[in-house]
């Protein structure tokens, strides 16, 4: 899966469809199941996407 800065806006977009999809799920979690789809990403980088929209 991509990483990097350039990849923000897919990173974005997935994120919001698993918070449409699981609902109360906590910034934690979803970065969890970002890692199992393929993302590598950290929780620092998923909680500021998250606070942000």
């Amino acid at each position: 899966m991509p990483r990097g800065r350039l990849d923000e806006e897919a990173l974005t977009a997935d994120i919001i469809a698993l918070a449409s999809q699981y609902g109360r799920y906590g910034y934690r979690r979803i970065t969890a199941l970002l890692r199992e789809a393929g993302w590598i990403v950290n929780v620092e980088r998923v909680e500021r996407i998250w606070r942000r929209d």
